[in-house]
């Protein structure tokens, strides 16, 4: 599913591509790519312009078909770029797909209902699911008529593979031969083959994310946060899904979702993750405007995007795409007409005419606790030092009469 991952840019059309790190682009120059969000030019005066470029990828608008199901193979991808989704990520490739071996039943719900009641809003998603199952050679091949069918559309592979940097530096150049316009490095799948170093195995062992963050970049010459930026990285995105437990059958005793028997701890999405990924993005830009300059590198929300307005809020602390994958599975691939409509309207609804006029505007309003009751003590000494008067006849006294007098004559 859609991860806390690191992304890198292709370069074959510097119009046409979106995401993080420079792959055909880079080699010939630096590996840092500019990144900035702007409106594209030509639109009609009053309707706001939801088009976006990040590293030099135009997309339409900032919605992004997250890493998981609805980018699993060529029909369904083929189906996102058709609806009018800004850019497509695949579901996560690796060289070997025979280690990838999936399960079924491997998604369980949590409603918003009493007792989980099955006629509750969907507020939780948990899956078990691992990286495509599919043969390489297969995905190769589908992305590559993918590209050749949608040239000015752009598609992103996620990649993850094994703590082996020779089996790295293949995937990287197969995939890239393919057309695809950036890859996903995926660093955070919290569930499947830890084993094996792969995915948040890597990602949440800073050592080790640096040392293969190093290879990645070496080769392509296009890979916590922090670490990811120093090593090359041109972006994030973030959150993936959240380690968890849904729930236990309290009349089997068993945990769901239940295959033969038995559970494994997996990955947690949908509404009930929206604060989470929206405190950790927030996060994330603060580090990178203070740390890295924010304007060059790119920044992707990702947790329980069903609205217009869920994704404003992630523009508004900083991101320069969304990402939507659980909510596909819930709404079908139209839900990005939806989401823009939606986000067009709050952009009217403030005058902002493009992504860029609102991108981060609420990073500033962010502070800690010790500043919170600063802020507060001023405004009530303030406030105390307010002159206001009396507010009724009946409050007049005769003790304190020229006092009462003086507090409402006018300076």
């Amino acid at each position: 599913m859609a991860s806390l991952s690191l992304t890198q840019i292709r370069g074959s059309n510097s119009v046409t591509e979106f995401t993080r790190l420079r792959l055909r682009t880079q080699r010939g120059g630096s590996k840092i790519g500019f990144l900035k969000v702007v409106g594209s030019q030509g639109q009609s005066q009053g309707e706001p312009d939801l088009s976006v470029t990040v590293n030099g990828l135009n997309m339409p608008n900032p919605f992004v078909i997250g890493s998981g199901p609805p980018g699993t193979n060529y029909t369904v991808m083929k189906r996102a770029f058709d609806e009018g989704w800004g850019a497509v990520i695949a579901k996560t490739v690796s060289l070997d797909a025979a280690k990838v071996i999936n399960v079924t039943p491997r998604y369980a719900r949590l409603r918003a209902g009493a007792n989980g009641s099955a006629k509750g809003q969907i507020i939780g998603w948990e899956n078990i699911e691992l990286i495509s199952d599919r043969p390489l050679e297969t995905m190769l091949k589908e992305f590559k008529q993918l590209k050749e069918e949608y040239p000015d559309r752009i598609l992103i592979a996620s990649i993850m593979e094994e703590y082996n940097k020779a089996a790295w530096e293949e995937l990287i150049d197969r995939v890239e031969q393919t057309g695809i316009d950036a890859l996903e490095i995926n660093f955070s799948c919290p569930h499947g083959m830890p084993e094996r170093k792969m995915g948040a195995a890597v990602g949440q062992d800073c050592a080790l994310l640096e040392e293969v963050c190093g290879w990645i970049n070496a080769k392509a010459t296009v890979p916590p946060a922090r670490v990811a930026l120093k090593s090359g990285c041109e972006g994030v995105a973030a959150i993936n899904t959240i380690m968890s437990v849904m729930g236990i059958n309290l009349k089997t005793l068993r945990p769901e979702p239940c295959v033969e028997g038995y559970s494994t701890p997996g990955g947690y999405s949908s509404k009930a993750v929206h604060p989470i990924a929206l405190g950790k993005v927030m996060s994330i830009a603060k580090m990178m405007k203070s740390e890295f300059d924010l304007e060059k590198y790119s920044l992707s929300g990702i947790g329980g995007v069903e609205t217009g307005g869920d994704a404003a809020e992630f523009i508004l602390v900083g991101a320069n795409t969304v990402q939507v994958c659980t909510g596909v599975m819930m709404h079908g691939y139209g839900l990005v007409k939806k989401l823009c409509d939606e986000l067009k309207d709050f952009m009217k609804m403030h005058n902002f005419s493009s992504i860029d006029d609102f991108r981060g505007a609420s990073l500033e309003y962010f502070t800690t606790h010790m500043d919170l009751v600063r802020r507060q003590q001023e405004a009530i000494q303030q406030r105390k030092a307010v002159k206001n008067g009396l507010q009724s006849d009946k409050d007049w006294t005769g003790d304190g009469f020229v006092k009462e007098s003086e507090s409402m004559v006018s300076n």
